[in-house]
């Protein structure tokens, strides 16, 4: 009977095999997953193969960009874009199933470069003036320095809109410009920096149709008015000018002639 173990003390040892089994085998646990983790991130990482296909499609697009703003819609063809992209012409179906489906691809991709860029903007929330005049000087340099964006913009406004219209994205590319717009022109109206009663879509058309219908136009307006529209000299003023068109706009000295709907 001295050598029998207490049922207490028979209970106590039972539970302590059982945590250390339990711990053997939640390390072993923790163990496994962390084991695993490395391997699903991997899995979730491309693969060679779908990065050489997303190159590949981005390089088609960049092509096409290219041949669709030099030949228009019609003469961008699919023969034309292939060879600009050294790839083959069966590769453009594969990728975008059709010249139209292509298109649509390219006034996106143009929508999204711009926007891209515009998100790099620094504007300082404490300064609405001098940050609606880096937007406008934004929105001039941009058409300045991509050209393409405006001939292609040209090009799908000679077919109405047609294509874009088609587009389940278009409805995204407008959203980031009139937001970045309405948060300076709020800051503004309530600093007393800017008149009340301003909206964010006037004022960002004002700006498109300003330096739009300049650089779209130069080429005639400048036979048109006997004088060089591209020198440096007169980009410059025509910079300045919007400035000061949007500017005078804004300003609490300037008060609306009429309300809507008078």
């Amino acid at each position: 009977m001295a050598n029998a173990v207490p049922r207490r003390s028979q209970r106590n040892a039972g539970q302590g095999d059982t945590g250390r089994r339990s711990a053997t085998a939640g390390s072993a646990t923790t163990r496994s997953t962390a084991a695993r983790a490395p391997a699903a991130a991997a899995a979730r990482r491309p693969g060679v193969r779908e990065l050489a296909a997303q190159a590949s499609r981005e390089n088609i697009l960049r092509a096409a960009v290219k041949v669709f703003a030099r030949h228009g819609y019609e003469g961008g063809r699919i023969e034309k874009i292939s060879r600009a992209a050294k790839s083959y012409d069966r590769m453009i179906y594969y990728y975008f199933g059709s010249k139209e489906a292509l298109f649509i691809a390219v006034i996106e991709e143009i929508y999204r470069r711009f926007n891209e860029a515009e998100a790099r903007l620094e504007i300082d929330s404490g300064d609405p003036v001098g940050s609606l005049q880096t937007i406008v000087r934004f929105v001039w340099s941009y058409y300045r320095r991509n050209p393409e964006f405006i001939t292609l913009l040209n090009v799908e406004n000679l077919h109405r809109g047609k294509h874009i219209s088609k587009s389940r994205r278009a409805g995204e590319y407008s959203s980031p410009t009139i937001g970045l717009l309405d948060g300076v022109l709020r800051s503004g109206m309530a600093s007393g920096d800017f008149r009340p009663g301003l909206n964010a879509r006037d004022v960002y058309l004002m700006i498109a149709s300003l330096g739009y219908f300049y650089l779209s136009n130069r080429h005639t307006l400048s036979v048109f008015l006997n004088e060089q529209l591209e020198t440096p000299e007169a980009l410059a003023h025509w910079e300045r000018f919007i400035i000061d068109a949007v500017m005078r706009q804004v300003s609490p000295a300037l008060q609306p002639a009429h309300a809507d709907g008078d």
